[in-house]
Order: C-alpha cells, then sequence, then structure tokens
C-alpha cells in the first residue's frame, strides 16, 4: 500500500500528455536507432541535410536576430526589469551562477574543440576569409564566431523568456509558457504539450549524443595515457560511471550537487588556461587574440548574415549552419537551466552573465588553445594536421604532450572534461523532469533520478548498436522547429515586456498550482 502510495504521489507531479509523449518517442527512436541502425543514421542525414540546405537562410536569420534582439533588450529601457518581483534578490552568487551556466551552454566542447577548430580553420580556410594573408587571424575570427555572441544570444532568448514569464508573470517554468501572450490560455492544451514534448525529447537526445561522444574522447585520453583500449567495452563502462555520478548529483540537489561541481570545474579550467598561457607562446597569443577580436567585432555584422548560396555553399552548411543548427536544438536545455537559477537578476546582469561573460571565456580559450596549437604545428608537431582531422578527440592530449608534465597535464584535461558531462547530464535530466512536471522549478528527485538513468541507457544502447550518429542527426533535425519557435518567443517576449511598462500591467497571468499544471491537467486519483 506505501509502495503504491508513493507511486501515487510521483504522478500527481507528472503532467501525463508531456511525460508519457516524450517517453514514447524516446522509446521509438531508440527501437529504430537499434534494429534499422543503418536506415536510421541515412535517414535523419538525408532530413538534416534538406533542412540546412533549404533553409540555411532562416537558421541565419534567426540566430542573428537572436543577438541584436538581446542587445536591445540589455541596452534598451526593458534592461532594468527584474526578473521576479522588485524585492527578489539572486540564489546563487555571482561567480556559481556564471559557472553554472557555463557548463551547461558549452563547457565540453570549448575543450574538445579549443585546438581542433583554429588550426582546422587555418589549414582548410574557408572560401570567405576577412583578414587577407592573415590565415591564423581568419582561423580564430570563425572560432569566435561560431562558439561566441550568437549561440549565447540563443541560449539568452530562451532562458530570458522562460526566466520572465516564470518569475515575474507566475507562468510553469516549461517551454510552452514562452508562447502565452501569444496563445493565451491555450498553452495548457495541445499546441503546449507539443511544444513541450519537443524540448523533452530535443534536450535528452542532445545529452545521450553528448554522453556516446563524450565516452569516446575520454577514452581517447586513456588510451593515450595507459594501456586501457579504446572500443565500445571500455566507453560503455565509462557512460555507466559517468551516469552513477550523475545520479548521485541529482540525489543531493542542485546547491549540492550541480553548483559544487560547476565551481571546480571552472577553477580546473582556469588553472589548465593558465598552464598552457604562461609555458606556451605568450606573446602570440596576446597578439594573435586582440587582433582577432578586433576583426570579430569589425566583421559581426558581415558574417551574421553571409550566406554562400548554390554549389559553393559545403563549407558554410558543414561549419555555420551545422552549429546554428546544433545551438538551436541545445537551446531548450540550456534555456530551461539557465531560466531556473537565474531568479532575482535584471533583465541586463541576466544578458551580461550569459552572453557577454561567456563569450570573454570562449574568446580566452580559443585564443590560448588554438594559437598554441598553431605553434606546436609550425614548431615541429606536424602529426596535429592529422590528428585534427582524423582524431580529434586525441588534439588536447597530443598539444599537452610538448609541455611540462604531459602526463599530469593530461589526466587535469581528462577529469574536466569528465566532470563537464556529469554536470551536463545532471542539468539535463533536471530540465527534462522540470518540463515534464508541468514546470515544477524544484521536482521530484526520483523522477530527476529517472531521466538521468534515461540519459545514460539511450546513449549506451546506440553506442552498441552504432546508431550515435543518428541521434545526433535527429538532435540537428530538431533545429528547424526550435528555430520557428524562437522567433515566435522574441515577439512573445516583446509583447510581455510592453505590457510590463504599460500602467495597466496585469501583473501575474494568473494563480499557478504548486507543480504549474492548471486543474484541468491533474491526474485524477
Amino acid at each position: 500500500m506505501k509502495f503504491k502510495g508513493y507511486l501515487r504521489s510521483l504522478h500527481e507531479h507528472m503532467n501525463p500528455p508531456v511525460w508519457y509523449g516524450s517517453a514514447a518517442l524516446i522509446i521509438a527512436f531508440v527501437l529504430y536507432g537499434t534494429m534499422a541502425t543503418e536506415q536510421a543514421r541515412q535517414s535523419f542525414a538525408l532530413i538534416h541535410q534538406w533542412i540546412v540546405l533549404h533553409f540555411g537562410w532562416f537558421f541565419i536569420l534567426t540566430a542573428a536576430g537572436c543577438l541584436f534582439f538581446v542587445l536591445f533588450l540589455m541596452m534598451g529601457p526593458y534592461g532594468s526589469i527584474r526578473l521576479g518581483d522588485e524585492n527578489s534578490r539572486p540564489e546563487f552568487s555571482n561567480f556559481a551562477w556564471f559557472t553554472m551556466v557555463f557548463a551547461a551552454g558549452m563547457g565540453t566542447g570549448l575543450v574538445y574543440f579549443g585546438v581542433v577548430e583554429p588550426l582546422r580553420h587555418t589549414l582548410h580556410p574557408p572560401p570567405k576569409t576577412f583578414v587577407e594573408g592573415g590565415t591564423d587571424l581568419n582561423g580564430l575570427m570563425y572560432s569566435f564566431f561560431h562558439w561566441g555572441l550568437h549561440p549565447w544570444a540563443i541560449y539568452v532568448l530562451v532562458g530570458l523568456s522562460l526566466s520572465y514569464f516564470h518569475f515575474r508573470r507566475g507562468l510553469p517554468l516549461a517551454p510552452r509558457s514562452m508562447l502565452y501572450p501569444l496563445l493565451g490560455r491555450r498553452i495548457y492544451g495541445p499546441a503546449g504539450h507539443i511544444t513541450d514534448i519537443l524540448c523533452t525529447v530535443g534536450t535528452l537526445f542532445g545529452v545521450a549524443t553528448s554522453l556516446g561522444f563524450g565516452a569516446q574522447q575520454i577514452n581517447a585520453g586513456f588510451s593515450q595515457l595507459t594501456d586501457i583500449a579504446f572500443g565500445t567495452r571500455t566507453q560503455v563502462l565509462l557512460i555507466v560511471i559517468i551516469t552513477a555520478f550523475a545520479t548521485t548529483s541529482v540525489l543531493l540537489g542542485l546547491h549540492s550537487g550541480i553548483s559544487v561541481l560547476s565551481r571546480i570545474n571552472i577553477v580546473l579550467a582556469v588553472f589548465l588556461l593558465a598552464f598552457v598561457f604562461f609555458f606556451g607562446p605568450t606573446l602570440s597569443i596576446i597578439e594573435n587574440a586582440v587582433s582577432a577580436t578586433g576583426f570579430y567585432l569589425q566583421h559581426l555584422l558581415e558574417t551574421s548574415f553571409f550566406i554562400r548560396p548554390g554549389q559553393n555553399s559545403q563549407w558554410q552548411m558543414d561549419y555555420t549552419l551545422f552549429y546554428w543548427s546544433w545551438w538551436i536544438s541545445w537551446s531548450p536545455f540550456v534555456g530551461v537551466f539557465t531560466a531556473r537559477i537565474s531568479r532575482g537578476r535584471t533583465i541586463r546582469q541576466y544578458i551580461a552573465g550569459v552572453l557577454l561573460v561567456p563569450t570573454l571565456a570562449v574568446i580566452l580559450w580559443m585564443s590560448v588553445f588554438g594559437v598554441s596549437g598553431l605553434e606546436a604545428y609550425r614548431g615541429g608537431m606536424e602529426q596535429l594536421s592529422s590528428v585534427v582531422q582524423d582524431q580529434p578527440a586525441l588534439a588536447l592530449h597530443s598539444l599537452l604532450s610538448g609541455y611540462p608534465l604531459p602526463t599530469i597535464m593530461s589526466i587535469l584535461a581528462t577529469l574536466l572534461i569528465t566532470i563537464f558531462f556529469i554536470t551536463s547530464s545532471d542539468s539535463g535530466s533536471l530540465v527534462d523532469d522540470m518540463v515534464t512536471s508541468g514546470g515544477n522549478p524544484d521536482p521530484p528527485r526520483t523522477l530527476r533520478l529517472f531521466w538521468a538513468l534515461a540519459e545514460g541507457a539511450v546513449a549506451i544502447t546506440l553506442l552498441i548498436a552504432g546508431g550515435l550518429s543518428a541521434l545526433r542527426s535527429a538532435s540537428l533535425s530538431s533545429g528547424l522547429p526550435m528555430a520557428v519557435l524562437l522567433v515566435l518567443a522574441g515577439f512573445a517576449l516583446y509583447r510581455g515586456l510592453k505590457e510590463d511598462r504599460n500602467p495597466r500591467n496585469p501583473g501575474k497571468y494568473g494563480s499557478r498550482p504548486r507543480d504549474g499544471m492548471q486543474e484541468s491537467e491533474r491526474p485524477s486519483v
């Protein structure tokens, strides 16, 4: 009887259409990806290719629109609006808040691509260059472009919309709430359910993909440091270990779990960054960083709207459009998570902390590791060229092999990557649990545990079946509907902010039950 009562209590915290709908879609995809792996990979790859070929212009406009819209909000009259009532104050310190934002946004990717991206763009320049004769600067500038202001602006729009409508207007902390000024109470019907399901599935697929490929990267590091073999069995074991740590972090909660791990990770990242900076080509790093940043800002408008049409667009499809669709498909995860931890900050503070500070961190990281990689390659480490192309997971370890204490620093880098993956898994399970619980910012930890285990299970299943590429293509394909949602969210947020400045502002949109669901949505007990 107690067990039945416990299950009933958990069910009361769910939003059944979203929870069961998301679970059904995830199970269906996993079955398809394992039983028809090659067909699934080809199908989703073709879908994604068709989307970026025919709607690449839409991704370009959406990313640029997000950037200039959030800059307008930060510098305009709406910047002083607080995310919450006028007396609310931040739940986390600035340092703890930023570390969680950065770890969720792209911490793992930066560690992976910090050496790879600038070197790849320098050795194989894009068809459109902005610095004549300055191949190093072009490589750095494009790295800043793909990882800097635009992706963080996409995250800002989702997170700011959710923070505003949840903390200030009393709506559930779920993606459906971004559409309230356009749909009204219809967000509690099928349109809202579909929006939340799309974001839940996209989050789980994105985190599972990250876990799968991350296990391969960590395995590559261990293989270089030890006699541990590079293979599926080792990678499955790594996913199990990462998932176990993530579930432990889930049980510890947001303050004692994700927050603590994120702070540890940033300290490790800063130490690794400082080590490479001081023992590497310090002067060259400074000179190239300053110059590339100047060219990046100088050509920001041109790069934001540049489209290479026709058959010459392959590079743009492989890089810019790939990144834009990936950041957009990843935005519900980062947006919901940053919204959850941002109560009490003003819009101006939020945008500065989620757009400007992370972009500065990206510029520092890409400059230090990118220039160090380029100088190492030109100084005789020619194998970096083939590593970047064929085994990018080994690029950072190959670079560190030319520095003092190579084994210790490679261990530190592997630990850094591992903790980033743990925080990503934990954050992803929190987001999925909040959304499937009807927007409850503090859902039961048992349900969060389910999503953490589900992420690991999906990653392991598709890793064994060879279906991770299909999962990544499916995640990227979700970028198109998410881009449409971003455009609608931008219009809705602007309308909501205009209401906020109206003397007859209605305030809260309506009373919100504790779990974020309307009475009509509650399951019968």
